[in-house]
């Protein structure tokens, strides 16, 4: 049997270009419909599981969906903001707990998440190191932010602008990171946190000035009359909050109308859920809730519908590269034909001859399955982070 499957290998590595080109051929067919199903069931495990821990979502009407994946995994929201005063209304009705979000920035690329201490709290976020945020101006990083980015506790952070036609009155803001959280395994470790009213600072609705009665403010004060002062541009507004210049910012306009994007309502139980969520359909201003469960159950069922037509659709191709695998064989054994006379008179019998055949198709198919698994293993391997990059 060794002899058999020395001249199978020999031929195959010979012809090792054919060899390589069917393995490659065999292993993706085989690939795509378990790689398929390895990608969508992680997804769809991790995006249910996120869901289920977040009873209540409340927005702006528009898409469920939309809302549903900017306030679970930090995407670009693509909808209108709501006013603060949202928060005590649902507090109000001593039905839930109202924890805001504010998701228009970014950070070196990575989502700034406007909220407060009740996010950590429900979430179950614990500091790996430093503390959590109490002034102005303060940030904490998942960590993988702080892994990318080369950060840690007393390091500081810039804000990206919110875009190049940006006429918010917004300024980037140099954060100082005062803790990292410990590993989740969820969104949160990709997101900058930082207080409610920092997100506002960054969106231009606070700012500070230097002290116009000092000297060095002096050559930027255009006028002063009757206890008013006048300035001119060179008066900037600061971009970095310090214990020197924190009692100088201020907000602008009623802090009841500054904008948050969404809100996660922790009811006390499932009656006081069901009662908030009659409220708001008693209300006919634009706003929604959501129970993200069903909003991302619909979701992964339309996941899985497309999943079941791409592996149909990999069933045909299997069938068609099989087909094409056979035809090579069948044409391999032909152009072969001198070579297997020569075996025949050096006293090879037919069996032998079909073994060392059916070897070198045994062969092929071994590696394939081989190369098919590896690539499924590294694919479960990073499943979620693909995931998170698509969801992203």
């Amino acid at each position: 049997m060794n002899h058999v499957l020395f001249l199978a290998w020999r031929y195959l590595k010979y012809y090792w270009v054919k060899t390589v080109i069917l393995i490659i051929s065999i292993s993706l067919i085989a690939f795509i419909p378990f790689g398929l199903k390895v990608v969508v069931g992680q997804a769809s495990a991790m995006l249910t599981s996120r869901a289920e821990t977040t009873p209540l979502l409340i927005g702006a009407k528009g898409s469920a969906l939309d809302l549903t994946l900017s306030s679970l995994y930090f995407r670009t929201p693509n909808f209108d903001p709501l006013p603060y005063r949202e928060i005590a209304w649902i507090n109000s009705t001593g039905l839930a707990t109202a924890v805001p979000l504010h998701l228009r920035y970014t950070a070196s690329g990575f989502r700034i998440i406007g909220t407060t201490t009740e996010y950590f709290e429900y979430r179950n976020l614990t500091m790996e190191r430093g503390r959590f945020m109490a002034l102005l101006g303060e940030c904490i990083l998942g960590t993988a932010v702080a892994d990318r980015l080369k950060l840690s506790v007393d390091d500081t952070l810039l804000s990206s602008p919110a875009g190049a036609f940006d006429v918010a009155g917004s300024y980037p803001l140099k954060m100082k990171v005062v803790g990292v959280l410990s590993p989740a395994g969820t969104p949160d470790d990709e997101a900058v946190f930082v207080d409610l009213k920092t997100a506002w600072v960054i969106s231009g609705l606070a700012h500070g000035h230097m002290d116009m009665n000092t000297p060095a403010a002096e050559s930027g004060i255009l006028e002063r009359k009757e206890g008013n002062i006048v300035a001119n541009a060179s008066i900037l507004s600061y971009t970095e909050i310090t214990p020197e210049n924190i009692r100088s910012f201020h907000f602008h306009g009623d802090p009841d109308e500054f904008p948050i994007d969404a809100v996660i309502a922790i009811p006390k139980n499932r009656r006081s859920a069901v009662m908030l969520r009659g409220r708001y359909e008693e209300r006919t201003d634009a706003v929604q809730i959501l129970v993200p469960s069903r909003v991302i159950s619909e979701l992964v069922d339309t996941v899985l519908s497309v999943r079941n037509f791409v592996i149909m659709g990999s069933v045909g191709v299997a069938i068609v590269t099989l087909a094409v695998v056979v035809l090579v064989f069948t044409l391999s054994i032909r152009l072969r034909k001198r070579e297997i006379e020569t075996i025949r008179k050096i006293g090879g019998t037919s069996r032998k001859l079909k073994a060392v055949l059916a070897s070198e198709i045994l062969i092929v198919i071994c590696f394939s399955a081989i190369m098919s698994a590896v690539m499924v293993s590294i694919l479960s391997r990073f499943g979620p982070s693909i995931a998170n990059f698509f969801l992203g």
